[in-house]
């Protein structure tokens, strides 16, 4: 059963924010990892291993890890271009239509974004910035346990709306003799991508950071993924961008006593399913809506799936908070800085500005998350761990990047010599002085 804590209890226990990068590594992982390296290896020291490895042997070493980690044995590294533009075929009609109608929404809300360059010439001459798409970008599709084909959409619809003309998607090889799932595939195929490899965890990373002699280097790595995943991210950026480094996924709910308690604990647990590690926790002032939701999660929680998983991640990582009020409410939200902020109350539009800090705001009950991660509009791409403080949902400026333009005219340019020579004087650069003494 969910626990409910009072605001004392909950910041020292599932409020506290651990090191996302740094978790407890079970015994099962750390003894695969021992037998799999010789000797006692951490995740950063076997992430380091096998970048290393595909950065000096290629193709090689991208089919040793693969037989390695995924135990499969791989004839080619990219999945045949007929392979992909027939999955939309041996996929049902139903999740045809549904995947083409979310896709045109992702497209739709992204295309809004505002990206230009500008220019003005009210600074002496023509200053500006240009706007231009990267040239390459890599795609990490997860797979692990079952396909995610939302992954694929909204990750690649923000990149072709910035106008990314080079787009590759890596994806780990399916359970089903290391065959990408149609559902992937057929996904690829809606949205005009012909370029996927059959590769997974920090040997995919690296092939796309390093290059090999099948798959080329791109200039920026998105898309979320394992602890491997998010390591190799970690290491590779410098040589490459990244989007940002992704931790277990989190919703936090605010609610108040007009909040439906079935419909909030069906949004935890959708949460709480995706993974051991998920976050799903609720703020409420009113002590009804706590135990109704607590006896809710007790009772959807028998007819779901991944009841197992569900369990574990809100024993260790769940909970119900009674707050002094909806504003006490919100501020902890903001601290808690989740992936997905959803508000549950009569007027949600007056909490808005006070939840600075979310990934994502669901503003009202009829907005719920689930509805984010599929079809809504934005990339359900969305920074975890704390980092909402600080980052952004995919979108389309993570795609582009901005060159200052600097045209001045004689007259300026003869005006902001002599400036730039004073300041450069107090450096103690003198060739600096110099150059802007020349234009003088």
């Amino acid at each position: 059963m969910i626990k409910i804590f009072d605001v004392d209890e909950a910041k020292k226990s599932i409020l506290r924010r651990e090191m996302a990068l740094e978790p407890d590594v079970p015994q099962r992982l750390q003894a695969g990892l021992d037998r799999m390296f010789g000797e006692r290896s951490t995740p950063e020291t076997a992430v380091s291993r096998i970048l290393r490895d595909v950065r000096t042997l290629g193709d090689n070493a991208l089919r040793h890890w693969t037989k390695e980690i995924d135990k499969v044995t791989l004839d080619g590294l990219a999945v045949e271009k007929s392979e992909i533009e027939t999955a939309v075929s041996r996929i049902p009609t139903e999740l045809k239509v549904a995947l083409e109608f979310a896709a045109d929404r992702i497209r739709k809300f992204h295309e809004y974004q505002p990206v230009k360059s500008w220019e003005t010439t009210e600074m002496g001459g023509r200053l500006g910035q240009r706007v231009t798409p990267l040239q390459s970008v890599g795609v990490y599709v997860p797979g692990g346990t079952a396909p995610l084909p939302s992954s694929l959409l909204m990750s690649v619809i923000p990149a072709q709306v910035a106008g990314v003309k080079e787009i590759v998607v890596a994806t780990p090889p399916g359970q089903d003799g290391g065959k990408v799932a149609d559902v992937i595939l057929a996904a690829a195929s809606i949205v005009g991508i012909d370029t996927i490899y059959t590769l997974g965890g920090a040997q995919a990373i690296a092939a796309m950071a390093f290059g090999t002699e099948t798959i080329p280097q791109v200039d920026k790595i998105v898309g979320p993924g394992n602890l491997f995943v998010t390591l190799a991210k970690r290491q590779v950026y410098g040589i490459v961008g990244i989007d940002g480094l992704y931790g277990p996924t989190e919703t936090v709910v605010v609610a108040d006593e007009t909040a439906v308690p079935a419909w909030v604990a069906a949004d935890m647990l959708a949460q709480a399913e995706h993974d051991v590690l998920a976050t799903a926790i609720l703020f409420t002032p009113s002590h009804k809506i706590a135990e109704a939701v607590q006896a809710e999660i007790a009772k959807q929680m028998e007819m779901l799936s991944r009841d197992d998983v569900i369990a574990v991640s809100l024993a260790n990582q769940g909970g119900i908070v009674i707050t002094a009020d909806m504003d006490e409410g919100c501020h902890l939200a903001s601290q808690f800085a989740a992936e997905h902020t959803c508000i549950a109350t009569q007027n949600p539009a007056a909490y808005i500005d006070k939840i600075p800090n979310a990934g994502g705001l669901f503003v009202g009950e009829r907005s719920f998350e689930v509805l984010g991660d599929y079809v809504a509009g934005p990339s359900h791409v969305m920074p975890t761990s704390g980092t909402a403080r600080f980052a952004s949902p995919l979108n389309v400026l993570d795609f582009v990047k901005i060159s200052s333009i600097v045209a001045l005219d004689a007259t300026t340019s003869t005006q902001l010599s002599k400036v730039a020579a004073i300041i450069a004087d107090a450096e103690l650069l003198t060739g600096h002085a110099n150059a802007a003494r020349k234009r003088i």
